[in-house]
């Protein structure tokens, strides 16, 4: 699966979980160990979780494994490494705190609308 196709996969399964915020940032010319992070929000750690094991569960189906998953038992952050794409799932208060976008302003974002997918999956 390509890079781009990839994370924007795992912005569709975000959506499908009613994650907020998704940005689909490429760093690809910034740094060597990815293409893409993405970064996207939950209300709640419950809901953070969700949007972490839905696009775990629905990128094992498409044979794509993660090569690191971290702080899913707490749930106000989880980590994801899928070698191309770097997932950040954010509890509000945490993504606000840390301001991952913030690391590159320069840096161009990929197309998502997260309201035209959504209303997609409904």
């Amino acid at each position: 699966m390509k890079d781009t196709n990839l994370a924007l996969v795992i912005a569709e399964v975000a959506c499908e979980k009613h994650a907020q915020n998704i940005e689909i940032i490429d760093v690809s010319q910034h740094v060597d160990y990815t293409d893409f992070v993405l970064v996207c929000s939950g209300r709640s750690d419950r809901q953070v979780r969700a949007i972490a094991e839905g696009i775990e569960v629905r990128l094992k189906e498409l044979g794509v494994k993660s090569l690191g998953v971290e702080g899913r038992q707490h749930g106000s952050w989880v980590l994801m490494d899928f070698g191309s794409v770097v997932v950040h799932v954010f509890g509000e208060h945490t993504r606000s705190y840390y301001d991952i976008e913030g690391l590159w302003l320069d840096a161009e974002r990929l197309p998502f609308d997260d309201s035209r997918a959504l209303a997609a999956g409904e």
